[in-house]
Formats: structure tokens, C-alpha cells, sequence
């Protein structure tokens, strides 16, 4: 074991993991943020996509030994009242079924928005590749990461 201090959503937090523990669980088991989900746990679903240093990142491939001296941002951090322009442009089309994925969706499409404030439908399709929706919204994301643009 070996003490971590990580800064999430602008906090100072410290845990006492292994190295190897991937940041999905010490999110989830350790500090109790359990908006990022456990999806595949090979990086290839995008349900427990967080930000590092800005960046869309899964989080269940990534070692905290990798996350110690960076910015973290998970779904929680995203806005405190669920009013970021992405999570109201979510709600404005209708985006969420089952809802399993979206988290990591809304962490993918503001990583896309803060990079490119104006993306075309190749650099929405470009930065969701391999976020999976198992409900297939994927018409209502593009069209929800169109709004957020525009609204942003």
C-alpha cells in the first residue's frame, strides 16, 4: 500500500492503495464517487471515462500511480447542480435511456468541447469513438454535443 494524494474536482484527497489499484476504484470504493462506471474494465466501453489534466481518460486502466500529480475530474465535478451546458443539452434531447453509459459520455463530450469548442460531425464521431451506448443514442449525443456547442 502507499499513500496517494489526488486532487478531484478541485479537492485535495488522500487514499492508502496500491500502486497498481485502478482509478475507478479508488474513486468508487475509496472516496465514494460513484458516477464513473465500471463498464468492461479493458478501456474499450468509455463508461468510466474521467478527465486527466483535461483529457478524457478510462479510468479502469488507469493506475493511480499514473494520477498522483495531476488534475482529476469526474461526472461529479462536472457542475455541482447538473447545469454544464452538456448536461442540459443531455436533458434537451432526450439523450438518456438506461443511463449506464452516460457519465462517461458527458466526460468524452466536454473533454471534445473544451478542446474544440466547435467540432464538425467528424470530430464528434472522432472523440466518442468507443464510447458505447447500449441503447443506441448515439443521433440524440451528436445532436446534444451540437447544442452544448452552440450554447457554450
Amino acid at each position: 500500500m502507499a499513500q496517494y494524494n489526488l486532487t478531484i474536482n478541485g479537492k485535495s484527497l488522500n487514499v492508502d492503495v496500491d500502486p497498481s489499484t485502478p482509478m475507478l476504484w479508488v474513486l468508487r470504493d475509496h472516496l465514494d464517487l460513484v458516477g464513473t462506471k465500471f463498464g468492461c474494465g479493458i478501456a474499450q466501453c468509455g463508461a468510466c471515462t474521467i478527465h486527466l489534466d483535461g483529457n478524457a481518460v478510462r479510468s479502469c486502466q488507469l493506475p493511480v500511480s499514473a494520477a498522483e500529480n495531476a488534475e482529476i475530474t469526474t461526472i461529479e465535478g462536472i457542475s455541482e447542480k447538473g447545469d454544464h451546458p452538456v448536461q442540459k443539452a443531455w436533458l434537451e434531447h432526450d439523450v438518456p435511456q438506461c443511463g449506464y453509459c452516460q457519465a462517461g459520455q458527458i466526460m468524452s463530450a466536454t473533454a471534445l468541447l473544451k478542446s474544440n469548442p466547435s467540432p464538425n460531425d467528424e470530430d464528434i464521431d472522432n472523440a466518442m469513438n468507443g464510447n458505447i451506448c447500449r441503447c443506441g443514442t448515439y443521433t440524440r449525443i451528436k445532436a446534444a454535443i451540437k447544442t452544448a456547442a452552440k450554447s457554450a
